[in-house]
């Protein structure tokens, strides 16, 4: 992305819609979308006055916090948005003292999955049938079923 500035900020319930648009674009479940974007810090990406990306960030165990949502308009995606998302999620869990971040994904989500760990991420585990569990619909990228989640983790204290 050249020559036009990001500006990454909270989501301020006062005056911002949550961003189902996006949000749904990264977890087709708005009932797993409600229930976590309350718990979370919510995190939108602009150009200009244009809203383009969006994180969520929650605190789910001592010291770790995870990102269960993260989302580039389509029509933005391949420009660098969601490793600047990335980066700014690690940097705000190290704010928060943070000993780790964690990321999960679909097993079929191969280029979010080379995003991740080309910022850090190391693959810690597999939760096997998780999107069959928590899903009633099949999902489906690039001719792959989406199974299994691929959990991700980057330790900030190293």
């Amino acid at each position: 992305m050249t020559g036009t500035q990001l500006i990454i900020r909270s989501f301020d319930s006062n005056r911002d819609d949550i961003p189902y648009e996006l949000l749904l674009l990264a977890d087709p479940s708005k009932k797993m979308i409600d229930d976590y974007i309350g718990r979370g810090h919510c995190y939108l990406a602009f150009i200009h006055d244009e809203l383009i990306g969006e994180f969520v960030l929650i605190h789910t165990h001592p010291q770790t916090y995870e990102i269960v949502n993260i989302a580039v308009k389509e029509e933005h995606q391949g420009k660098g948005i969601g490793k600047q998302l990335v980066l700014k999620a690690i940097e705000e869990a190290r704010k928060k003292n943070a000993g780790s971040i964690e990321i999960g994904t679909g097993n079929s989500s191969i280029r979010q999955l080379r995003l991740y760990q080309n910022c850090g991420f190391r693959i810690i585990g597999i939760d096997p049938d998780f999107f069959v569990r928590h899903y009633s619909e099949e999902i489906w990228e690039d001719g792959i079923q989406c199974r299994d989640m691929i959990r991700l983790r980057i330790d900030l204290l190293r």
